[in-house]
């Protein structure tokens, strides 16, 4: 059997940084792990291929190869598998998809799809394998089973160049403890943290090592922190262990909620086994919202404060903020701004409400009649799929507001340095820089502190980073970023509101 694995193109989106990993000659932030995931799934016999759209095109004679093309996709991703669906009906190709857009709306791919494996890929397609075999696949498998994370593969990194990606993803947990009404992480994974060995887990950063990469490495999971007591007793003092007998090969980061910063003894043992970042979803600074919106890890909080003991602790925070809310009031814009000025989150992404299908939010939006159309699933695209209690226009006005303020290259640098001073970088590892990123910080240099306007801003920062290496290569790293953020924006300016 022969099987073509494809990874439909994604957008350009505040998440793609495409314009910033150019800086390093990457093609694509990541690879597709589900595809790695399912690809090692199959029977060892069969042949398999994956072609990525994100790093190469897709021609017909690599569909015509095959007997089957297995596709997954995000929502994000709809357009580009419209059209790939087309060419391979066009060319009489097989189709089998699956993945969390397949998922959410089946009865919609079904017309146009051979055969739907759905929900998670360890209990629905070793049943679709052997059908297939059997000559009885059937069109639909699904289950209500969560799938035990234990008989879960490690990936098939010969499928693809390393060389083209930014970063690699891994996987510990899924599911989430809590219920954000916006949230369909539980909707797809549920409540209960399923966890992989401690076993696994290092047989698949050995097993990535031996692929000859260094460098960032992604834990995918919703929320690190599910289970901490077994991260703290098995899992971290295993990956410490390990990445200290290889002198630290790679950094990582995950996402986690923002009770991390309750737990010292947690984030020093994230610290010491490699971790540098992590994305929390802050939301909103407002009380009222995050009552809204079922967000009870992040009430009762001094949310900047919980922000600067992670930074202190040695990671980065990332977040994301949300605006739409039907509690909003019309100084949720300021707040915002001033919550992520002061907190020195520098990758802030701050994006508009949408309802995910299956979710509470959902559910409640469809009893009032206040859906319109399916959620894009980029929530920074200006869209909304459903009608905001905040009048629309006043909404927008203020949306772009805050990311054109916060993405300015003033109130950016400040932010820059308001972490930097916050940032407490280990101390028991050097910092080793490769030729891509030495090449990277001279390019800069070139682009931002020559050619650009803003000069004066781009020198501030290396002359004050300067004094400590750690901070010259995260100073350097987030104005890359920036130059990508402001493209965004700029072309958010442009984009028509859609409802």
């Amino acid at each position: 059997m022969k099987i073509l694995l494809l990874n439909p193109k994604f957008p350009d989106t505040f998440w793609s940084l495409k314009s910033a990993i150019k800086f390093i000659s990457r093609k694509s932030l990541m690879p597709p792990m589900g595809l790695l995931t399912v690809a090692a799934l199959l029977p060892e016999s069969w042949d398999k291929r994956l072609v990525d759209l994100n790093t190469g095109r897709l021609r017909d004679k690599d569909l015509l190869w095959a007997d089957y093309v297995f596709i997954t996709a995000m929502a994000i991703q709809r357009k580009s598998v419209d059209e790939v669906l087309q060419r391979c009906k066009a060319l009489g190709v097989k189709t089998v998809a699956g993945g969390p857009l397949f998922t959410s709306m089946p009865e919609e791919y079904s017309p146009h799809v051979d055969h739907l494996v759905l929900k998670e890929a360890e209990i629905t397609l070793p049943l679709f394998v052997a059908d297939l075999q059997n000559g009885t696949a059937q069109r639909m498998y699904t289950t209500r089973d969560k799938a035990d994370l234990r008989k879960t593969p490690v990936l098939l990194w010969n499928l693809i160049d390393i060389k083209k990606y930014a970063l690699m993803p891994t996987q510990y947990s899924r599911g989430c403890p809590f219920n954000c009404d916006f949230c369909d992480v539980t909707t797809l994974f549920g409540h209960e943290i399923r966890t992989k060995d401690t076993a696994q887990v290092i047989a698949e950063l050995q097993t990535l090592y031996d692929t000859g990469w260094r460098g960032n490495v992604f834990f995918v999971d919703d929320n690190f922190i599910g289970n901490k007591a077994r991260l703290k007793s098995e899992v971290l003092p295993a990956i410490e262990t390990w990445m200290r007998d290889r002198e630290f090969p790679f950094s990582f980061n995950t996402q986690a909620s923002i009770n991390l910063s309750d737990d010292e003894d947690l984030m020093q043992s994230m610290v010491r086994a490699g971790f540098d970042c992590v994305f929390v979803g802050i939301e909103t600074p407002s009380e009222t919202c995050l009552s809204e919106c079922n967000k009870v890890q992040n009430k009762g909080r001094d949310l900047v404060e919980c922000v600067a003991k992670i930074q202190r602790a040695g990671m980065q925070v990332q977040a994301g903020f949300i605006l739409g809310f039907d509690s909003d009031e019309p100084g949720v814009f300021d707040n915002m701004i001033r919550f992520i000025q002061d907190s020195g989150v520098v990758v802030a992404m701050v994006g508009l409400l949408n309802a995910p299908r299956g979710t509470g939010l959902y559910r409640r939006l469809a009893g009032e009649q206040r859906l319109t159309r399916p959620s894009s699933g980029d929530n920074m695209d200006c869209s909304m799929n459903f009608l905001p209690k905040m009048g629309m226009q006043t909404l927008m006005t203020g949306y772009h507001k805050v990311i054109r303020t916060i993405y300015s290259q003033s109130n950016y640098c400040q932010r820059i340095l308001t972490f930097l001073k916050n940032y407490k970088a280990p101390t028991d590892r050097s910092m080793n820089l490769g030729y891509y990123e030495i090449r990277a910080f001279i390019k800069t240099i070139w682009e931002f502190g020559i050619l650009r306007p803003g000069r004066r801003y781009y020198w501030k920062l290396i002359f004050w980073s300067l004094r400590k290496r750690h901070r010259l290569h995260l100073a350097v790293t987030f104005i890359i970023y920036g130059y990508h953020f402001r493209k965004m924006i700029q072309a958010l300016e442009r984009v028509p509101v859609q409802i």
